[in-house]
């Protein structure tokens, strides 16, 4: 197979879903298939969108929901974008402040709904704000979704906050702002440093539909389709790798290095937590996949709802088919 391209750039944003292209990096795996990579950390989503649309990024670990946007014309770029692997399902979470969390008498006995219920009873009279990672993820939904559970009207019309995820615990500490959905390890982060608590998994309230992908335009994927095939060979084996992996100490400091983990966690320290890690990303590979049709539709589905777009149902499957390499 004559791969049409050898030299990329393949761009990622800091979470422990990259964990696969950061492996594939750091053990060889592709240059052992025929490729030089340079591996280049967006400081958003949005620049990230951005860089891979107009070709300064070959490919990129991306938001799927960034997908049927980029297909429906709605990202503000209308360069279509499309996958042909998974890198992660729905493992985002809901955290809110401690101080909040006090406030309010969440406890960790409360469920997904009651946390909502609590938190919409004050909405009428103080401000709460809420972020997202990007206005097209995952996340944002979730966080609607979650929202719906105890006022739809607010679901609908309460305005989100959008930042990066590595600056979400930062926000929570000077008060920017009251709460968050993303990722992990940002999530545990917040929980380790005392600024805040996870009211609600991911999976509390959205389907395990795909989270992370590894996206390229819809015409570089056409101009180098053996070159996609090789990095996906290339993802597989450092899955694989991670996946058969009982000494987790050398990953975990390639993801300190990478600045994805940035507390104090380790089989010492913080065990549960550093436990509960490991075992995410063990979840990532062992659940990685070839793209379905149904997480699509539901993504376009959400996309459609919350953004009001008006798509009939044909549209929708078109556009989600059209995600899928």
């Amino acid at each position: 197979m004559k791969i049409e391209k050898t030299h990329l750039q393949i761009g990622y944003i800091p979470l422990l879903d990259a964990v696969a292209i950061l492996w594939a990096k750091h053990k060889g795996f592709f240059e052992q298939v025929g490729l030089e990579v340079t591996l280049v950390k967006e400081a958003s989503w949005a620049s990230l969108r951005d860089r891979l649309a107009f070709g300064i990024l070959d490919a990129a670990h991306c938001l799927s929901a960034m997908l049927p946007a980029s297909q429906a014309g709605t990202d503000q770029v209308g360069i279509p974008f499309k996958t042909s692997l998974i890198l992660s399902q729905n493992s985002a979470a809901i955290s809110l402040s401690q101080k909040l969390c006090h406030e309010l008498d969440i406890s960790a006995k409360d469920n997904a709904g009651q946390a909502a219920h609590k938190l919409a009873e004050i909405l009428p009279h103080r401000p709460i704000r809420l972020a997202q990672v990007f206005g097209h993820s995952l996340h944002h939904y979730c966080l609607r979704e979650w929202l719906a559970f105890a006022d739809p009207a607010l679901a609908q019309n309460i305005k989100l906050f959008t930042l990066p995820p590595p600056y979400m615990v930062e926000a929570v500490s000077t008060g920017l702002i009251d709460g968050f959905c993303v990722g992990e390890p940002w999530n545990t982060q917040g929980e380790v440093l005392g600024k805040t608590q996870v009211v609600a998994s991911g999976l509390d309230v959205v389907p395990c539909v795909a989270d992370k992908v590894l996206a390229v335009t819809d015409d570089w994927a056409k101009r180098h389709p053996d070159t996609l095939l090789t990095i996906g060979t290339a993802l597989r084996l450092a899955q694989q790798d991670i996946q058969q992996m009982k000494d987790f100490s050398e990953l975990w400091q390639m993801l300190i290095h990478y600045e994805i983990v940035q507390f104090p966690c380790s089989p010492d320290t913080h065990v549960e937590r550093y436990y509960k890690i490991v075992s995410i990303i063990q979840n990532y590979v062992a659940h990685s996949a070839t793209p379905k049709l149904t997480d699509f539709v539901w993504l376009t589905t959400q996309m459609n709802q919350w953004d009001q777009l008006g798509l009939g149902e044909t549209q929708i499957q078109q556009i989600s088919q059209a995600c899928i390499i």
